[in-house]
C-alpha cells in the first residue's frame, strides 16, 4: 500500500507516494529522476548506489525508502556543483580517474563521508575506509591518489 514519505534531498524537500518497502535507490532514480546513484549489484556489495543518509554513507539499493522519512539525503549531485565542485570531485577530475565512471558515485560518496570523519587520513585509513567498493575498470590507484589529493587540500 503506497504511503507519503517526505525527506530532504540535496537541500530540497521531497515527498513521494510509494510502498514503504521500495528500495530507496528505485525511488531516487525512478520516482525522482536522478541519474545517480547507480544500480550496481542490488546487494549492497559494490557501492555504486551509495548516498549520504543524515551524513552516513548508505547503500541505497538495500534500504527501504521508509528509512529515509524525515532525514537529510545527499547524492553525488548534491555534493558539489560544476562551478563549485566538492574537493573530491575536483580531485577525481585532476587525477583523471574516470574511465567508464559507473562506480564513481560510490567511491566519491564513501570517501566524502570518511574524510568528514578523518580529515587527514593515513594511507591505511583511506584503504580501509574504501574497502568493499568495486571498480571493474581497475582505476583503484588513481582513486587512491584522488582521495589523498582531496585530503591534502582540506
Amino acid at each position: 500500500m503506497p504511503e507519503r514519505i517526505a525527506f530532504e534531498l540535496n537541500g530540497e524537500t521531497q515527498t513521494v507516494e510509494v510502498a514503504p518497502d521500495t528500495p530507496l535507490l528505485y525511488v531516487l532514480r525512478n520516482e525522482l529522476g536522478l541519474n545517480n546513484p547507480h544500480f550496481g549489484c542490488g546487494l549492497a556489495q559494490c557501492g555504486a548506489c551509495t548516498v549520504h543518509l543524515d551524513g552516513a554513507p548508505t547503500r541505497s539499493c538495500s534500504v527501504p525508502v521508509s528509512v529515509a522519512a524525515g532525514t537529510k539525503l545527499t547524492t553525488l549531485a548534491g555534493l558539489g556543483t560544476a562551478d563549485k565542485p566538492h574537493p573530491l570531485q575536483a580531485a577525481f577530475i585532476a587525477e583523471q580517474v574516470p574511465q567508464c565512471g559507473y562506480c564513481l558515485n560510490g567511491w566519491i560518496m564513501t570517501a566524502a563521508a570518511r574524510l568528514r570523519e578523518v580529515p587527514h587520513p593515513s594511507e591505511q585509513q583511506i584503504r580501509d575506509g574504501l574497502s568493499g567498493l568495486k571498480c571493474r575498470c581497475g582505476t583503484h590507484m588513481a582513486i587512491l591518489r584522488a582521495v589523498r589529493r582531496a585530503a591534502q587540500a582540506a
